[in-house]
């Protein structure tokens, strides 16, 4: 939970003199001396009323004054409206939406922007309260720099039959990926195993020892500079559709983290990878009646597969 805003107010002892005002506040106030720079360099710390730089020396009986920021705890959820979020379906077991790019599923350490959870608060939905405090109600995630659609569970009956859908894999996850190039076979099955890559712990790769993963994909139109896939996930690895496609050399248009062409993003308007939940298909925990549900092709993704379209 937040905490509010402390200012401090410090005599500089005559064992201090002459230490950096970094140093001393580390010394005075148990702070890190990195959280000490940047306070000063945000121009919280003042000596004797004025604003100093790090290195500044201090005197003493020099008086110094810190504002300390509130701290944020980084898993609380924040209520607000996040635009682009389009309810597809609402009912009282389930809520679907429409993920926009840029919008993260639920908070996580070192993500500062907005979420799915933030945004259902803030428009005043209520959903299950299972499921750790900062995703309650999530069954299935999309990563931030992917659209499209997907389930968030209301009740907490609804919670415990998707996430044991989700975990035996009955739930039908359709995605499209505009890939570089003709994947060959134009149809088929990457199953390859995928763990954190040993060098970049924000990436993931093909690994001997990684996580079983399967993606079956098959080729819905052809063009001179790239492909347009239709992908079902029988697994769901993060990065999953990304490092199987960058690993048969064919990445999505856009994915620069994964191997893409930056030219041909540029050419086409991308900063993103060009993948897409499409569709969702699955038993309503309600009614037992088999339910899809689809979404439609962002701008940036639409005017990007027309470029490619034109170009012969």
């Amino acid at each position: 939970m937040s905490t509010r805003t402390e200012q401090r107010t410090v005599f500089v002892p005559d064992g201090l003199a002459g230490e950096r005002v970094d140093a001393a506040m580390a010394r005075m106030f148990g702070f890190s001396r990195t959280k000490a720079a940047d306070l000063i360099t945000e121009g919280l710390v003042q000596v004797d009323g004025a604003t100093v730089g790090k290195s500044d020396r201090v005197h003493a009986g020099s008086m110094l004054d810190v504002t300390i920021p509130a701290e944020t705890d980084p898993l609380e959820v924040v209520p607000e409206i996040v635009e682009g979020i389009r309810i597809i379906h609402d009912d009282d077991a389930i809520v679907v939406i429409d993920k926009p790019v840029g919008v993260a599923v639920h908070p996580s350490p070192g993500w500062k922007g907005p979420t799915v959870v933030g945004h259902l608060a803030g428009a005043g939905f209520r959903i299950s309260t299972s499921g750790a405090k900062e995703r309650e109600g999530i069954v299935q995630r999309l990563d931030v720099g992917t659209s499209g659609v997907m389930v968030i569970a209301k009740s907490e009956h609804a919670y415990s039959v998707l996430k044991n859908a989700f975990r035996h894999r009955t739930v039908d996850k359709t995605y499209h990926a505009l890939v570089q190039g003709h994947p060959d076979p134009l149809a088929g099955t990457v199953d390859a195993p995928i763990g954190r890559h040993p060098a970049h712990d924000y990436k993931f790769a093909v690994m001997a020892d990684g996580r079983h993963s399967v993606t079956h994909y098959e080729t819905l139109e052809a063009h001179r500079f790239a492909s347009l896939l239709e992908i079902h996930l029988e697994t769901g690895r993060t990065h999953q559709i990304r490092v199987h496609m960058s690993a048969l050399k064919h990445p999505c248009v856009g994915d620069l983290t994964y191997g893409a062409d930056p030219s041909l993003a540029k050419r086409v308007g991308l900063q993103r990878q060009w993948l897409h939940a499409m569709r969702l298909g699955f038993d309503h925990p309600e009614t037992g009646d088999y339910v899809t549900y689809e979404s439609t092709y962002p701008d940036d993704l639409a005017h990007a597969l027309e470029v490619i379209r034109d170009e012969h």
